[in-house]
């Protein structure tokens, strides 16, 4: 061996993958792991909890950290439950982050990642998180049986299942518990002895108007080979007819519970003028036109063509919401929609709104902005743009839509500095 090869051996100092450790885990991180260290190397550890004492396998491996699964816990946390599903667990569905953690716990947990994310991103202070005291509030009807739309992966054996966490295989399952009952009972899993052999993905919908809806999607094109290709959703004291492959939120308590904070926060009031970005099919847009009644004016902005065809026929018995088909930051910049604003309901994608969109939110001086979240991460950047503006996170809320999952949605209203006189 060669002096060179001896240095390269001596300096050879962390693990590989398929290699297992014992470390003793920490904090919570985004993404349904928590943190743990390795002679000083990071280690984003999956299926642990805080203060656990695990033998972890390293599953990546990258410059200045690894990933891992905790396989077995020397040491358990109380908040540590078993699994309701036998597929839940390291190498197996990667659906679910949180099924070994009591259902409290998992909202604690959610919290936390929300406080951490606020402070190293959003730059806020421990103290003015603390003044928020943002806390992950449960739906109803409880962990499992909530999810109301589900996609399926499909093997090369035309097997419908789930894929494995980071990765593109398939886990054929005989069912998924956080999935509605609805879904369940539709017989499309392997299970069943259901095969789908010219399919790359099954979606299905069972919405909660009572509809559900089987498609199978072929070289990115679904097609509904059960139920109706549109269904009805109830929400916001009103009816809903969608495409069932176009968005819905997937808890049934879902949209009620976001519109019920929206309205909240911002206190929308008779003859104001409101606008709803990122508006999809209209959801907060009806709610803010019943409330800025007849002498009010509601603008919704949506790009998806879908999103925009659902929002004109599911609003036009209003009368006062206009629809504009066009990208937010394009509209904002580009004058697509005028006029002074009161109120603005801001339901960005995962990425969040981003600098462009909270600039120009800025210069449109609204009252007060509530902004629909389903990522702390984005959400906090966001909140940062804003308070480098002079705003303020005046109030947040969070609420756990999808349970067993690392997955939060928060509603934060964002106030201008306060005018003089």
């Amino acid at each position: 061996m060669s002096d060179v090869d001896v240095e390269m051996e001596g300096a050879r100092m962390g693990p590989e993958e398929a290699e297992r450790i014992e470390v003793t885990v920490g904090a919570v991180a985004p993404g349904g792991h928590c943190v743990a260290r390795l002679d000083g190397q990071v280690v984003f550890v999956r299926h642990a909890l805080p203060g656990e004492r695990v033998v972890a396998e390293v599953t990546e491996v990258h410059r200045g950290f690894l990933r891992a699964d905790a396989v077995t816990v020397l040491a358990a946390a109380p908040q540590r439950v078993e699994p309701p599903c036998p597929y839940a667990g390291p190498g197996r569905c990667g659906g679910c982050d949180l099924q070994h953690v009591a259902p409290e716990a998992q909202r604690d947990w959610k919290t936390s990642v929300v406080r951490e994310q606020l402070t190293r991103l959003g730059g806020l202070t421990d103290a003015e998180v603390d003044a928020l005291d943002p806390r992950v509030a449960a739906l109803p009807g409880g962990p499992l049986g909530w999810r109301s739309r589900v996609r399926y992966a499909v093997d090369a054996a035309g097997r419908a299942g789930l894929l494995k966490h980071r990765s593109h295989e398939v886990v054929p399952i005989d069912r998924c518990l956080i999935a509605h009952p609805a879904v369940q009972e539709t017989g499309v899993l392997a299970a069943d002895g259901t095969r789908w052999p010219e399919a790359e993905a099954v979606e299905v919908v069972a919405s909660t108007g009572g509809d559900v809806t089987v498609t199978a999607v072929t070289e990115g094109v679904g097609t509904p080979v059960r139920g109706p290709a549109t269904v009805r959703e109830v929400a916001a004291g009103r009816d809903w007819a969608l495409p069932a492959g176009s968005f819905w939120q997937v808890h049934p308590a879902a949209a009620d519970t976001l519109v019920a904070a929206v309205l909240e926060l911002l206190e929308p009031r008779a003859g104001e003028s409101a606008w709803d970005l990122y508006g999809g099919a209209g959801l907060f847009a009806a709610a803010l036109a019943d409330r800025v009644g007849p002498t009010g004016r509601v603008t919704l902005v949506e790009a998806a063509a879908d999103g925009v065809r659902a929002a004109r026929e599911n609003l036009a018995d209003t009368g006062r919401v206009e629809v504009v088909a066009a990208r937010v930051e394009t509209a904002l910049a580009r004058r697509r929609i005028t006029g002074p604003v009161d109120v603005v309901v801001l339901d960005p994608p995962r990425a969040g709104a981003g600098a462009q969109v909270v600039r120009g939110l800025v210069a449109a001086a609204p009252r007060a902005v509530a902004y629909v979240a389903c990522d702390p991460a984005a959400f906090a950047r966001d909140v940062r743009t804003f308070t480098a503006a002079g705003w303020r996170l005046a109030a947040l809320r969070g609420f756990d839509l999808f349970p067993m999952t690392q997955h939060v949605e928060l509603v934060g209203l964002l106030l201008p500095p306060a005018r003089e006189g």
